[in-house]
């Protein structure tokens, strides 16, 4: 039987668990190991490691770090992280813009990006 804290890292709605799987994901993007990645943020494998599975709480300093090292803004990463709230309109097509216009994904890639953003707004929707 699987304990609070472990359920909790598990739960798919957890956001330390969805920071964790954003950043991962980002990390593929760039083409980056995990070791790469603690190389370029001067932060240890072992914790990037638990970060990415949901098991920490990273810090802002951290934060910079890993958003530097991916080529993404502090503050996409800091709204992950539920540091706070985008000002955006949750309607807008600029997440699809950006996916979209982005040269350095395939036609195929930006297909498959869209569809999983797309399926992520609806469940998001359907738990409001």
């Amino acid at each position: 039987m699987a304990t609070t804290d472990e359920t909790e890292s598990t739960t798919p709605n957890n956001p330390r668990q969805m920071l964790g799987e954003f950043i991962r994901v980002q990390r593929q993007m760039a083409n980056l190991s995990l070791r790469q990645l603690s190389a370029l943020t001067e932060i240890s494998n072992p914790y990037l490691s638990q970060v990415e599975r949901g098991l920490h709480e990273p810090s802002i300093r951290v934060l910079k770090s890993i958003a530097n090292a991916l080529n993404v803004s502090s503050e996409i990463l800091f709204e992950q992280a539920g540091l706070f709230t985008s000002t955006e309109d949750p309607g807008s097509e600029a997440t699809e813009a950006a996916i979209r216009t982005d040269r350095r994904l395939s036609e195929a890639q930006r297909h498959a990006l869209l569809g999983v953003y797309r399926s992520f707004l609806e469940t998001s929707e359907e738990g409001d």
